[in-house]
């Protein structure tokens, strides 16, 4: 006989909306997002935290949503590929990488992108040791292993890296 779910109470802010949920303390952020919020854009790959499909903004960093507790994020600020849009303007990113074609079945484009915008800001802020001399160092290297932990079965790299380089220059 299974035990009882243990609820908790959790308030965060999902793209910039206040929300509050009573959950079950075992649920994850993702499917707070997925299940509670309706908010599908980050996606259920792997579940393990390998393949990056769920990558979300918590607090400005980039979190893989399948392996955090919802719980665990009282009061974080968590912003979805539904949440890089503002006033009706696509993200940079969102542009770019349609111009560029980065995407093929686009299942993992929302992990993508949410991650690309974490690394970008990363990258703004010099962590680590992205910026020799005041001037930003982005090769297309140091693109490909920032974003080594989001995986793309089609093989649209080559285009994503040129739209994070386009707009990360």
């Amino acid at each position: 006989m299974a035990d009882a779910p243990v609820l908790a109470e959790v308030s965060l802010r999902v793209n910039g909306i206040g929300r509050s949920l009573t959950v079950d303390t075992r649920m994850s952020l993702l499917d707070l997002l997925r299940e509670r919020l309706g908010l599908t854009g980050a996606k259920k790959g792997c579940d393990h935290g390998q393949c990056g499909a769920c990558t979300v903004l918590v607090d400005g960093r980039r979190a893989n949503a399948c392996l955090a507790l919802a719980v665990a994020h009282e009061g974080a600020d968590v912003v979805t590929v539904e949440g890089l849009a503002q006033d009706g303007e696509l993200h940079p990113l969102q542009r770019a990488f349609v111009a560029m074609d980065a995407f093929q079945c686009g299942y993992c484009t929302p992990g993508q992108l949410c991650s690309a915008a974490g690394m970008l800001k990363e990258v703004e802020a010099g962590w680590p040791s992205a910026v020799t001399n005041g001037a930003v160092r982005l090769s297309e290297e140091e693109v490909r292993e920032r974003m080594s932990g989001n995986i793309c079965r089609c093989g649209a790299y080559p285009n994503l890296v040129r739209a994070i380089l386009d707009v990360g220059s």
